[in-house]
């Protein structure tokens, strides 16, 4: 067998193993429910204005994020960013908690990203 033919095995195992961790990476930033991703497109296009470059815009801007952010990481910063807003102790102990300020502080570094790649 020939060099080329001995090669072509090797670069097919190759591409099959490059496919299966692009599928995997790009399954782990598409971890985010329909539901979270409509969500956030919603809330940016109200406050983006309601055209259709906004919402390509912010479409663009939460896949950037759930790119940067793991879901679960995104949930803590959004009920932390909901609940600090609740007057009272409650409200106290999500303005104050640094879990709670880490999870919000990882989202706004992801939506500054988001804004420079998308905006």
């Amino acid at each position: 067998m020939s060099f080329a033919g001995q090669l072509r095995p090797v670069v097919a195992a190759s591409l099959v193993l490059a496919a299966t961790a692009h599928a995997a990476r790009a399954e782990e930033a598409n971890d985010y429910p329909t539901s979270a991703r409509a969500e956030y497109v919603y809330g940016c296009m109200k406050a983006n204005g309601e055209t259709r470059q906004a919402i390509e815009q912010c479409s663009c801007s939460i896949d950037v994020v759930a790119s940067i952010v793991p879901y679960e990481r995104y949930v803590t910063a959004e009920t932390a960013l909901s609940m600090s807003q609740v007057r009272g102790n409650l409200g106290t102990q999500f303005r104050t908690s640094e879990q709670a300020n880490a999870a919000v502080n990882d989202l706004r570094r992801a939506q500054a990203e988001a804004e420079v790649r998308c905006f």
